[in-house]
């Protein structure tokens, strides 16, 4: 069983940044692919950053060159920076490892 717990949410305007924490109950972090998704109401939810075990790391094409995922493995932590926030960001974001979720964190980015 794996616990994850999802930090750093907020309001912002565009334009603005956040960074988002991911924090694993075990030593994971490191050895699972992880990813960031967010759902937005009426949206599906949707992947915004992956990273592999070996560090190589996805984006897509909405928030390539804004959003940047890393790791800490020694923290069991994984973090989204995201920069350049546009309102379109306005979602809950989710941190997944293989089948489990974290309960999301509330993203608001007002124009």
């Amino acid at each position: 069983q794996v616990q994850l717990v999802e930090s750093g949410g907020g309001l912002v305007q565009a334009g603005g940044s956040l960074r988002l924490s991911c924090a694993a109950s075990r030593s994971i972090v490191g050895t699972f692919t992880m990813g960031w998704y967010r759902q937005a109401p009426g949206n599906e939810r949707e992947l915004v950053a992956g990273i592999t075990s070996f560090g190589s790391t996805n984006y897509p094409d909405s928030v390539k060159g804004r959003f940047t995922i890393s790791r800490d493995n020694a923290k069991n932590t994984v973090y989204l920076q995201m920069n350049s926030l546009k309102p379109e960001d306005t979602a809950i974001y989710y941190c997944r490892v293989h089948t489990y979720w974290g309960q999301g964190t509330q993203v608001t980015v007002s124009s």
